[in-house]
């Protein structure tokens, strides 16, 4: 015997298409039909719309094709392939219940997509195709219910949402495919309606319900006693697929008591078979890595972790998109870290004393990297780009001013007669002696001097001579001529004075001219004061290499560059003699051997004799 859908052993009650248990298929309306329209337009074409309380929904692709099916809540939410984005086959949760998308890809395989789903619906959905490609058709069927519901049970005469597979077996079509793309089929009283009925011979496998128990022959029909399910266990999980298992009693045939399980024959008490609960998909949760190694082995440093939201399904915890868990506080994946205090820089002294009298110079302190234990140590040890500067300019105000000179040009003015050389003079400013100079102030040294190359020969009336040679080798010069009145008188010249030529015109006697640029050149100042009068000192001046335009140029040749520093005043030294200081009294060789000198007394009385000495102990006579 086996069991009815009442749970009873020996039933023969069974679901009829709308879940009813021992109904007669009048609770329920299948509709079903094929969407053949022909589309021109690439993109999202809407198929059909499922109602509210859909149950058993499939919707299948007649043949394979490069088109899609999608599906979108009618609140706007995508489902399965929405935004132009193609999801994997498998299981997707929308309209309060789990959709099965299967998209066959063996290329041997002519099935096309299917959308399988065991229902109710919460809501409204619609099914739309992601138009490629010529439509080979699309079938859908759901069952509603009828005007009597009964509750449904989920099982049905067919496994929910099994895809049909291969060309439908559908009539054939006719010029008004166009009109009538949609067929649908009513089943209020069992029979199908049209000429499209709603189940053809074949099309759907016959197929037993789930939780079928096999069956078994008791020992005799008139048991009183038999096995009921009253129940079911509890479920394993609370969401994400759990599993449960029927409960059997025995119970009374008439009157439904549950009795002692000796009253059954415990062979045929069914086995319990696994049943799937709790389907709906548990809340998402954020799952929270450990953090990393910090990034710093001292002071202060980051440190991460991985911040995944995560959703249990079936036993399995997938990684889902992150707004899921938007309804949680987000965990902060970085955090601030500190290992141990690290080496600091330590400043040991103060700054020096800048390395020039005057203009701009250097000055310099000692900086330490120091361990936290207060040991110096390496200064990799410590944040090089913390560390204090241990050097930096200095300006000690302007130096003072000088006249720097070139060396006087070889070439003479004039030809002949009286002419002059030239040179060139710059003030500026001395940054580099720690002797004091005497500066620019008004004794503003020549730019010229006379010269002389010998007697000229004359002419009558004014007469310009040739121009000299330029003055300088390179640059700026100047060129002279001789201009002088004379009167020509047959062939010969008598030179005249020149008031004598006044009436005329006089030609010009100098002017500028330019050579090649001169490039670099050496300048010097003025020697300076001798550091010593006597005995050997030395004196010093300040030589640049500056260019045309009287800047700081490197272009000069190093092996003209004129001395910077000489020696002076090298003649031994003449003690002075101070007249007042003489020796007092006789034995003033006494008072120097006992070392009296130190005391004022013995030094006025015995001056001769200690000064003497005092000069001998410092090592020179007259130092001035």
């Amino acid at each position: 015997q086996s069991i009815g859908c009442d749970d009873y052993l020996g039933s023969d009650k069974v679901i009829d298409k709308c879940g009813i248990c021992g109904g007669d298929n009048t609770a329920c309306k299948v509709v079903s039909g094929v969407f053949k329209h022909t589309l021109t337009n690439l993109g999202y074409h809407k198929i059909v719309e499922i109602p509210e309380g859909a149950t058993k929904i499939n919707i299948t692709e007649m043949s394979k094709s490069n088109n899609y099916l999608a599906l979108r809540s009618r609140s706007g939410r995508s489902i399965i392939n929405g935004n132009w984005a193609i999801d994997r086959p498998g299981r997707y949760e929308g309209g309060g219940t789990m959709f099965t998308y299967k998209r066959p890809n063996e290329i041997s395989s002519t099935a096309g997509e299917s959308f399988l789903a065991d229902g109710p619906t919460n809501e409204v959905l619609d099914v739309y195709m992601i138009h490629q490609q010529p439509n080979p058709g699309i079938h859908y069927e759901y069952i509603i219910p009828g005007e009597n519901v009964i509750s449904p049970q989920l099982l049905a005469h067919r496994r929910p949402g099994e895809p049909l597979n291969g060309q439908l077996g559908m009539p054939e079509s006719t010029a008004q495919d166009d009109e009538d793309f949609h067929r649908e089929t009513d089943s209020l009283t069992g029979q199908s309606a049209g000429t499209f009925p709603v189940i053809q011979p074949g099309r759907f496998p016959s197929h037993q319900p789930e939780n079928q128990v096999p069956a078994v022959q008791p020992p005799r029909q008139n048991r009183e006693h038999n096995w009921k399910q009253i129940g079911k266990t509890e479920c394993t999980t609370t969401c994400g697929k759990g599993s449960q298992y029927p409960v059997f009693h025995c119970v009374n045939r008439i009157t439904h008591e549950e009795v002692s399980e000796s009253y059954c024959d415990s062979s045929t008490k069914p086995i319990p078979e696994e049943e799937a609960c709790n389907l709906f998909p548990c809340p998402a949760f954020w799952d929270i890595g450990e953090w990393s190694e910090c990034s710093k082995t001292c002071g202060l440093g980051m440190q991460h972790r991985q911040i995944l939201c995560r959703q249990m399904y079936a036993n399995r915890t997938l990684t889902v998109q992150q707004y899921r868990c938007h309804h949680l506080e987000k965990p902060e994946t970085t955090s601030t870290c500190q290992l141990k205090i690290c080496s600091e820089w330590q400043i040991r002294t103060e700054w020096t004393s800048c390395s020039v009298p005057c203009g701009v110079g250097q000055r310099t302190r000692d900086v330490k990297c120091v361990s936290n234990l207060g040991d110096v140590v390496d200064d990799e040890e410590c944040n090089m780009k913390l560390r204090p500067n241990d050097i930096e300019n200095c300006d000690m105000g302007p130096c003072a001013k000088s006249w720097f000179l070139t060396e006087w040009s070889d070439r003479c003015s004039a030809e002949c007669g009286d002419g002059v050389r030239t040179r060139s003079v710059v003030c500026m400013t001395n940054h580099v002696s720690s002797l004091p100079l005497e500066g620019c102030g008004n004794n503003r040294p020549s730019e010229t001097t006379p010269c002389n190359n010998g007697p000229c020969a004359g002419r009558v009336e004014w007469f310009a001579g040739g121009w000299t040679q330029c003055s300088t080798e390179c640059g700026s010069g100047t060129q002279q001529r001789e201009v002088i009145c004379v009167r020509k008188t047959e062939g010969n010249f008598d030179v005249l004075n020149p008031y004598e030529c006044s009436y005329l015109e006089k030609p010009p006697s100098q002017q500028s001219c330019y050579l090649k640029p001169c490039g670099s050149k050496w300048f010097h100042t003025e020697w300076s004061t001798c550091s010593k009068s006597c005995e050997g000192g030395f004196r010093v001046r300040e030589v640049r290499c500056l260019s045309d335009d009287m800047t700081a140029s490197t272009q000069c040749d190093p092996q003209l560059k004129p001395e910077e520093k000489e020696p002076c005043n090298t003649q031994d030294c003449i003690p002075e003699i101070d007249e007042n200081c003489k020796d007092k009294y006789y034995n003033c060789n006494v008072v120097v051997q006992a070392r009296l000198c130190v005391y004022t007394y013995y030094k006025t009385a015995c001056c001769a004799s200690c000064t003497r000495v005092a000069n001998r102990q410092s090592g020179f006579l007259g130092r001035r």
